[in-house]
C-alpha cells in the first residue's frame, strides 16, 4: 500500500516538473518571437523600398505581353520608366488608346500619339519571280539557311528566305509566308519589332499605318545582276525619284528609300515603276 502512495506522489511530481518545463519553454519562445518580431519590425522601418504608386498604377494598364517591342526588358521597366517620364505613354506598340490615356491620366502628361507603325517586308520575290541556285531540304529557319555557302538557296542574296523565323517570333499571329515570302497582316500587326530583330537578311522595317506605297525590295545589285535573279527585283533606275513630285524618295545603295512625312501617297512612283517593286498598299 505505502508503495502504491508512493509511486503516485512521485508520478505527480514528475508531471508537475514537465508542466513547468513545458509552460517555461513556451515563454521563452514567446520573448523570443516579440524580440524577432520587434527588429523586423525596426529593419523593415529603415530598409523600406518607397513604392511608386503611379508606377503600380501603369503597370497595371500595361498588357503584360512583355513582348519587349517598346524597347524595355518588359512591362515592369516600361511602366518605371514612363512613371519617371523617361518614356512616352504611347511607347507600348501593343496598350490600346484608352489604356494610353488612362496612363496619361495616371502620370499627368498628354495622351498624344506618334504615327501608328507596322512592320513591312521588302521583299516581292515569291516562288514565280526569283531564280534558285538549288533546292534545300533541312530545318525551316531562317537564320539557319542563311549560314549555307550562298546565303540560302534563292538568287537573291538579300531576298526574303520564305522559311518563317519571323513567322515563329510573332506573337500575335499577324505574319506568314505566302508563297515563298513572309506578309505582314498590318491589322495584327502592333509593331512589336520581333520579327525585324530574328530576319538575317534584315528585310522587315517599321512604316506607317497609313502608307500608300513601300518599297518590296532590298538587293543593293544594280541592273542585270538584279534582274538575273529576281523579276520583282529594283534595278536601281531611280526612276522614281525623278518622277516624285513631293521629293520625297532618294536613292541609297541602289533603292529607293521613301520619307513618309514627304509622301503625299499619290502612287505615281509605283505607277512609274519598270520593276514593279514599289508596291502600292490597300
Amino acid at each position: 500500500m505505502e508503495h502504491l502512495i508512493s509511486q503516485t506522489l512521485f508520478g505527480a511530481a514528475v508531471a508537475t516538473i514537465n508542466y513547468k518545463a513545458i509552460g517555461t519553454a513556451v515563454a521563452i519562445v514567446a520573448i523570443v518571437g516579440l524580440l524577432i518580431g520587434i527588429l523586423l519590425g525596426v529593419a523593415g522601418k529603415f530598409l523600406e523600398v518607397p513604392v511608386d504608386e503611379k508606377e503600380v498604377a501603369v503597370r497595371e494598364l500595361l498588357p503584360g505581353n512583355n513582348c519587349g517591342g517598346c524597347g524595355f526588358p518588359g512591362c515592369d521597366g516600361l511602366a518605371k520608366a514612363i512613371a519617371n517620364g523617361e518614356a512616352p505613354v504611347s511607347q507600348c506598340p501593343v496598350a490600346s488608346a484608352d489604356a494610353k490615356a488612362q496612363m496619361a491620366e495616371v502620370i499627368g502628361a498628354s495622351a498624344e500619339e506618334g504615327v501608328k507603325q507596322v512592320a513591312f517586308v521588302h521583299c516581292s520575290g515569291t516562288c514565280e519571280k526569283t531564280e534558285y541556285k538549288y533546292n534545300y531540304y533541312g530545318i525551316h529557319d531562317c537564320r539557319k539557311l542563311a549560314l549555307i555557302p550562298g546565303h540560302g538557296e534563292k538568287q537573291c542574296e538579300y531576298g526574303c528566305m520564305g522559311y518563317g523565323s519571323c513567322v515563329k517570333e510573332c506573337q500575335f499571329d499577324a505574319i506568314h509566308i505566302v508563297n515563298g515570302v513572309a506578309v505582314v497582316d498590318k491589322e495584327l500587326c502592333v509593331a512589336c519589332g520581333k520579327c525585324i530583330k530574328v530576319c538575317p537578311n534584315h528585310l522587315i522595317s517599321l512604316i506607317p499605318y497609313e502608307a500608300k506605297s513601300a518599297v518590296a525590295c532590298a538587293s543593293q545589285e544594280k541592273g542585270k545582276a538584279v534582274k538575273d535573279a529576281c523579276d520583282a527585283g529594283c534595278a536601281g533606275c531611280s526612276l522614281c525619284a525623278k518622277v516624285c513630285t513631293a521629293g520625297a524618295i532618294v536613292m541609297e545603295n541602289n533603292l529607293p528609300q521613301i520619307d513618309y512625312e514627304k509622301c503625299n501617297g499619290c502612287g505615281v512612283c509605283a505607277e512609274k515603276c519598270v520593276q514593279k517593286c514599289i508596291v502600292i498598299r490597300n
